[in-house]
This record gives C-alpha cells, structure tokens and sequence, in this order.
C-alpha cells in the first residue's frame, strides 16, 4: 500500500479539525483514491492501494475565506514526511498560475489588482520553502501564501466572470440562462408572487413519488396540479421533478418489498414515471428524471443497478414526450464520496455512461451545497468552482446548477430533513450576509459560463416545508433575506446595455 505523510505545524492545530479525516489524494488524471486517514502525533498518513505520485486535497482553514478545500501540488511517496501548510501553499499558487496562463491566452485581460496579492503569495512561500528546518515558521509563511493565493484566485475568477460575462451579452443580447427556484409544494403568496416574478423565470415543481403515492396504487395529484397551475398563471417557466430521488428513502416504503426484485422494481418505476409525464404532457417540458444518481442508498441498490434502472426510466420517458428536455441531477459534484472507497464510478463517469448508452439525456444538474453536515460538498473557492464547471464542459451537453447554502445555525423548525448546518465552513458567523456573498458570487460566476444554462436554488421560503435547513431565500417570517437584493440586481444586468 502506498502512504504519502505530512508534518502539521502548530502540532495543536490538530485539536480541532475534523475534517481531516475527511481527506483523500487523486491520481495525475484527476480519478480519487480510496484514503485511509492516519494520525499520529503531528503526523497526517495517507495511505491507499496505489504508490504513484498523487494530490492530497484536505479542509484547510484559511483566514479571510474560512475552511475551504485546498489542494497540494502532485507528490511523490519519500521517508520523510512533508510539511503540510508549504506542499497547500505549492499547490494553490500552481492552480492559480496555471488558472490565470490559460485564460489570458484565450483572450482575459489580468486585471491589475491581481499582481499585488499573487507576487505576495510567491514571496511568501519562497521564505517559507526556504525555511522548513524552522517548521513553525515555514507553517506560517506557507498560511500567509495560502492567504495571498486565495485572493488572488478571487480576483482572477471575478474578472473572468465579468468578462466573460459581457461576451456572452454581446453575442446574444439576453443572456440565455434560466434562473429559478423550487417550489418544494408550497404556492407563494399574490405579494411573494410578485417579488419572485421579479427574482426568477423558471420554477421548479416538485413531483415526490413518497407524497404522490404514499399507497400503492393511490395517487394523489393536488399538490403537484396547484403548483403547475400557478407557474402558469404567473408565466413562468416550467419545469418537473426530481421525479425519483434514488437517495435514502427517496421512494415510496411500500417498494421495499421489491428490493430484490429487478424486474417488478423497474415495473412500478417505470410506470409512475410513464404516469406522471402523460398526466403532464404539454404543459411540462423539462423533466428532471432522477436525483442522487451517483451516490445512491435507496434500496441498497448498486451502481449498476441505479444506471440500469436510470437507463430504462429515460427510455420511458422519451417513449411519452419525445420532445421533452430530460435532466439527471449529481450531488456531490466533485465525488469526494469516493474517498472513502464504497463507489467506484466519479459522477462524471455516471453521467458520461447515461450519455453512451444512448437514452437521449439531455442536461445534467449539479448539485453544490455548502455549508451542511453529512450533507452535500466540502467547500471549496471560487476557483474550484469554476474548474468544477469547465470539467462537466467535456460532455457537450448543457449543464444546470443547483446552489445551496444556510443563513443561520439555529434549529429550523420547517425542516422535514435530520440535515444538520455546519457553521465551521465560514470565515466569521453563519448568516444571512455570509450566505447572501457566497450565492451572490456563485450567480456571478455561472451566468458567465458558456455551458451552464440554468441556475437554481433549493426553495423559495424558510416558512413553508423543506429539506435543507435555512437555505431558502425568504426567511420564517417571510420578509426577504440579503440575497433577494442582489438576485434582483444581477438580473437587470442580464440584457446587453443599449
């Protein structure tokens, strides 16, 4: 087995990082090993099955920007171990110069208030290089780097954006990306109604197999008809689904007793999708046929089995709608799941084999949570995210985002889910200004891309039901939080300026 090891300086940081365990290495080619966290003493052990040289991406606490996922140049297994805080400084400073090469040579102008934090972060990692047999010191210098190297990949990605941006309205005038929300059952009121007219042009409705049909062969359809006749009163954009949420306990208990039984299982599967498209036909034109594809737990079905399943409800539900627009959803974009060794295939992997067997998908929706336990991704900045998007690029086909984040770490009492809010991810408090920048910089950066032709958020309102804790755009009380304002703003900027 192979082990790459890190010194951790000061040696009490250890104390309090959890996430630690949560690390894992990649190969040259991207692909995550499965990774044993050891820790002894100091000393951090990655162990795997493979001796190559490899990446370690870890939760590493970066002031100014909070925990955030940082990762290492490509290292070699040596004796002795390597100084954690210089090998993040290397790797970040890499990615960032690597980052700011390509797009200056497909045409970005660097902006000026790049130089000074990126000659800084080089400079102080060249002190702190130079001076690992003091690795108190060298940790220092190497978190000042990190600093300096996360801002300027801020600035950098942000003048991308902008950039990006304007070339995009200079091609098609009105940027062609929906912008929505889900409406998670609930109809907002006649004055939400109009605040979200003004937020959105696309609505999400919710079709849960585990509401519709609570009993076998009983359906009911109010919820769903409500929130269709809404959206159309209100000329919004329509789309459908997650139609199955193969996450646990995202089907129907009754199905449980079919859990071993393929052939019946993809009978009752196959036929609530078949249903639930023709009772819709005409008035829905973008379904999104399955959620949690990629990491599953429903039924404690396979890889294999979900991609077989997923397979034949796509060719159903081409057989109805011919002409329909069907997505898959990914959560967890960036398969850190894989780290810990219980799946093989990365989601692009998933995706790519649902585009090879020839089901006619036609989008993929990633899912990028922040800031929850157990729940969605680790955080990662700017930068990542924007690679995150031009990696999915390879498949050709558009992409949707959905974005995720809390505004509180208090319980929320709407909440149907046990998902926790995880307050450690951020640089200060969990709130509403924190969540307001972090889905405001988002939204900046997705419009921008070529590829992405949809943005949308978890639910409208922390008043009415929903599943992740705080993450709706309207608070309890349903007065409008921070990120309202600036939704509003980036959407006036959407249409070229005359």
């Amino acid at each position: 087995m192979g082990l790459i090891r890190f010194a951790v300086y000061p040696a009490n940081l250890l104390s309090d990082w959890p996430e630690v365990h949560a690390g894992y290495l990649t190969g040259a080619d991207g692909r995550i090993f499965p990774t044993r966290i050891e820790i002894l003493n100091n000393i951090v052990g990655c162990r795997r099955t493979s001796s190559e040289s490899a990446k370690f991406h870890v939760v590493w606490p970066v002031q100014g920007f909070g925990r955030i996922v940082i990762p290492t140049a490509s290292l070699p297994e040596r004796e002795e171990p390597y100084l954690l805080a210089v090998e993040l400084a290397r790797g970040k400073i890499v990615q960032v110069r690597n980052q700011s090469a390509q797009w200056e040579l497909a045409g970005l102008k660097i902006p000026p208030e790049f130089n000074d934090p990126n000659r800084a972060a080089h400079r102080a990692f060249s002190r702190a290089a130079a001076s690992q047999t003091q690795p108190e010191e060298s940790s220092a210098l190497a978190n000042d780097a990190i600093r300096y190297a996360c801002e300027a990949a801020e600035i950098l990605t942000r003048s991308y954006a902008a950039q990006a941006l304007a070339g995009r309205l200079q091609r098609f005038g009105t940027l062609p990306v929906s912008i929505g929300c889900e409406l998670m059952g609930s109809i907002p009121s006649a004055k939400e109604s109009e605040l979200f007219n003004e937020m959105f042009n696309s609505a999400t409705v919710s079709i849960p197999w585990t509401m519709i049909e609570e009993v076998e062969g009983e359906y009911n359809w109010d919820s769903t008809d409500r929130q269709i006749e809404w959206c159309e009163s209100q000329k919004q954009m329509v789309r459908g689904g997650p139609l199955l949420d193969l996450g646990p306990g995202g089907l129907p208990a009754w199905l449980t007793r079919w859990e071993h039984d393929v052939f019946n299982l993809q009978s009752f599967v196959c036929d609530f999708v078949e249903t639930a498209i023709s009772r819709y036909f005409g008035r829905i034109h973008v379904w999104e046929i399955c959620s949690r594809i990629n990491t599953g737990g429903v039924l404690n079905l396979t890889e294999e089995s979900r991609l077989t399943l997923a397979a034949r409800v796509f060719d159903v539900a081409r057989q109805v709608d011919e002409d329909a627009q069907l997505v898959v959803r990914v959560d967890q974009p960036w398969g850190d799941y894989q780290s810990r060794g219980l799946l093989r295939l990365s989601p692009l992997q998933v995706v790519d084999a649902l585009l090879r067997s020839g089901v006619g998908l036609s989008g993929v929706n990633l899912e990028i949570a922040n800031g929850f336990k157990s729940f969605g991704s680790a955080r990662r900045d700017l930068l990542e995210c924007s690679r995150l998007i031009d990696a999915w690029t390879i498949l050709d086909i558009p992409i949707f985002v959905t974005l995720a984040c809390p505004s509180s770490a208090n319980p929320d009492p709407y909440a149907r889910s046990q998902i926790n809010v995880n307050p450690r991810v951020w640089d200060g408090s969990c709130d509403e200004d924190q969540q307001a920048k972090w889905l405001n910089l988002m939204l900046e950066l997705l419009v921008a891309k070529p590829r992405v032709a949809g943005v949308f958020f978890p639910h409208f309102s922390d008043a009415d039901p929903h599943n992740l804790p705080h993450s709706g755009l309207l608070r309890a009380d349903r007065s409008p939080k921070p990120i309202v304002e600036q939704i509003i703003a980036q959407r006036l900027n959407h249409h070229r300026k005359a």
